[in-house]
């Protein structure tokens, strides 16, 4: 390695938000003159972009910095930054257990990397997880694809969820002017990117906090006016956001996406329990009927659509009873994917410092059974794409099969098929589907 060359290495725990700030300190390191390294242990400076949601996500994070701790003993020079919401929350106490680490900074000072480092190259032990007005981006991100970007919309959250450290960790809810996102999408179409996904803890808050109401007394900056704000970037074929909250999910939403051609088919609505009194001691602010009334409303403007969702087991107090009204609420609406996890009690949470905590066996019992119904459910729903042709994004090679390409279909089911990447890589084709499997398709090209 040259040495006058200084390199960089990320590891990122958790959320697409995650990955997105991840890829944005990528593009401003890049900036500064360092170089990517796969290996961590090649680097001079390793940044470790943290998650407090799962708990073996914190326990990994520390055992990771241990190593390179040790490491800067013998290398002075290697810099070493703990990112994200760890950082946030543990601040402080990051540096009493790790003192090794030079910079510890919470996911919204993500654009100031540049003058943290700065103050660490001064010599100086920062942490930055005071709240801040968002600044607007004018790094570049270092995408690592490039076929599909992520677009942040709006930072932060004002929900109160019980067992959830996102709002005391990202802080409130800011949104972006539609004129930022709409520029940021530009230069996307221009740079080829085929397909954006707009990002938000909670998107469907998206333009609350912005001002501005029509003549009928609407807000007038929502997230489905920010779709027909975007969607005739040129370049950009598809578009997707995440994360929706059932509470604010409207129908005026789900039309735009009907009568939207670039906007995918494709939700993702964490429904998180299928209880109404673990819903309310979560503090979701609605109930299962509200849910399945949302999904209802859904099919009958798109009969087709995939629905994706998240849904923890095992949360404080729950019953085996009302275990079984997620099963049945799983069993009922037939998801498309479910990102599924047994409920680890978070510092600082309200539900962690309840007494009625489930032990270890019942939580994981719990986990196995939904992810079993899960994927009997899945592999229902893929049946509807057998022999259908569906419109696919190619995005890369199959790593487990290089005379295969992989992408995504609409509905977000991953699809295999027999190609060349260097011909088909960002093309979107029409695919002849084949084999259906509960998460994933092949097919041939038409």
């Amino acid at each position: 390695m040259d040495s006058s060359q200084r390199h960089y290495h990320i590891t990122t725990f958790g959320c697409q938000m995650n990955k997105a700030d991840s890829e944005r300190m990528a593009g401003i390191l890049e900036d500064m003159g360092f170089i990517w390294s796969e290996n961590p242990n090649d680097a001079d400076l390793i940044l470790y972009n943290t998650c407090t949601i799962r708990d073996n996500a914190e326990q990994k994070v520390y055992s990771y910095l241990g190593r390179q701790a040790k490491r800067k003993h013998q290398n002075p020079n290697l810099t070493l930054v703990v990112a994200g919401c760890v950082a946030q929350q543990e601040g402080q106490q990051i540096l009493r257990r790790v003192p090794e680490l030079d910079l510890v900074m919470g996911p919204q000072h993500a654009n100031r990397l540049e003058d943290l480092l700065q103050q660490v190259f001064d010599g100086n032990q920062v942490v930055a997880t005071e709240p801040i007005h968002i600044v607007e981006d004018i790094t570049k991100p270092r995408r690592d694809s490039t076929i599909t970007a992520w677009v942040n919309v709006i930072y932060g959250c004002n929900e109160r969820c019980s067992y959830c450290v996102v709002p005391n960790v990202r802080g409130v809810e800011q949104s972006r002017t539609p004129e930022a996102i709409l520029k940021e999408m530009e230069v996307l179409g221009q740079q080829g990117y085929k397909e954006v996904t707009l990002l938000g803890q909670n998107i469907d808050a998206y333009g609350r906090d912005l001002p501005g109401v029509t003549e009928t007394g609407r807000h007038q900056h929502t997230l489905t006016d920010l779709l027909y704000t975007v969607h005739d970037v040129s370049g950009v074929e598809r578009i997707r956001f995440a994360t929706s909250h059932p509470r604010y999910f409207t129908e005026r939403l789900i039309v735009a996406c009907q009568e939207l051609s670039k906007v995918c088919e494709h939700f993702h609505i964490p429904f998180q329990s299928g209880d109404n009194d673990i819903l309310k001691a979560m503090k979701r602010g609605y109930t299962h009927e509200k849910y399945r009334q949302i999904i209802a409303k859904i099919r009958d403007y798109m009969p087709d659509a995939s629905i994706s969702a998240d849904a923890i087991v095992g949360f404080p107090g729950e019953t085996e009873e009302q275990f079984e009204n997620t099963l049945k609420l799983v069993a009922d609406i037939g998801f498309d994917q479910l990102n599924t996890a047994a409920y680890s009690p978070r510092p600082g949470t309200p539900a962690a410092m309840w007494e009625n905590q489930l032990s270890e066996e019942v939580k994981s019992d719990r986990l196995q059974r939904l992810n079993h119904l899960v994927a009997q459910k899945a592999a229902e729903r893929s049946q509807r794409y057998l022999g259908r042709i569906e419109e696919v994004l190619v995005e890369d090679l199959n790593p487990k099969d290089n005379t295969q390409v992989m992408g995504r279909t609409r509905g977000n089911r991953l699809t295999f098929l027999k190609g060349d990447v260097n011909q088909l890589r960002g093309q979107i084709v029409q695919v002849k589907i084949t084999e259906v499997r509960a998460f994933s398709l092949t097919g041939e090209l038409v």
